[in-house]
């Protein structure tokens, strides 16, 4: 039986060092915007990324089971998954971590989503949007609004209205790189997605220390399907496969 790892987080990449250290047949499924496989390309991250659409590798008939390392904002990715492994009988795990929670000094608003986030940010803000490029958009019509975006390689189009503008910034950020670039940009709006990683706390740890507004946007329902919350429960149910 072949484990078909879904990837889309730094847990994954862990997930699979230790699954090619115990010997573990499974193949690695890398999401379709190119960006996670040039990331594991340059790392040398171990196993063979399989590439093309998750329903091709979902139907594949050497794949036994899922555990799917999803972006916990790859809600169709996510559901297809679960969905796939339901109607077919095939052990299926989500790795789910904990989400973010607001503590003393944090200045959050909880948003549902991008759009909504922009509601809430007044004319004239400076804004750090840490949701993406596919969703600058919903910030166009604030008015007289500056909007950041970082990104981790060149972006291939420009920015997609006036008064906005791509970083281009390798991870990762300490809290005091943060803090400093959120204080050399006059930011007062930080808009992220609550994935819980790890990684991206450090934005919310500088929002507190400067008394940022974060507009919070809520992760979406996980499916009804088995779930763990750490790399370790995670192989842990591989290894009772």
């Amino acid at each position: 039986m072949t484990l078909l790892l879904m990837a889309g987080t730094g847990e994954a990449r862990q997930i699979a060092g230790a699954l090619q250290t115990g010997g573990a047949d499974f193949t690695v499924w890398l999401p379709g915007d190119g960006r996670l496989g040039r990331d594991w390309s340059e790392n040398d991250w171990p196993g063979d990324p399989a590439r093309g659409a998750l329903a091709d590798c979902l139907r594949n008939p050497r794949i036994g089971a899922v555990l799917d390392a999803s972006h916990p904002f790859a809600t169709d990715t996510i559901h297809r998954a679960s969905q796939h492994c339901g109607a077919h009988g095939l052990p299926y795990c989500l790795l789910w971590r904990p989400e973010w929670r607001p503590r003393p000094g944090d200045r959050w608003t909880h948003v549902a989503s991008e759009a909504d986030a922009a509601r809430h940010i007044p004319p004239g803000a400076t804004i750090f949007a840490a949701t993406g490029r596919d969703c600058l958009t919903h910030f166009a019509a604030i008015g007289a609004a500056h909007v950041y975006c970082r990104q981790i390689g060149a972006p291939d189009a420009p920015f997609p209205f006036a008064g906005g503008e791509y970083l281009i910034q390798q991870p990762p950020f300490s809290v005091e790189d943060e803090t400093t670039l959120f204080r050399r940009l006059g930011i007062d709006w930080l808009v992220l997605r609550n994935t819980g990683s790890t990684r991206a706390e450090t934005k919310l740890t500088a929002a507190r220390q400067l008394g940022l507004n974060v507009l919070m946007i809520d992760r979406p329902a996980p499916p009804d399907a088995p779930r763990v919350a750490t790399v370790a429960e995670a192989l842990k149910w591989a290894q009772a496969l």
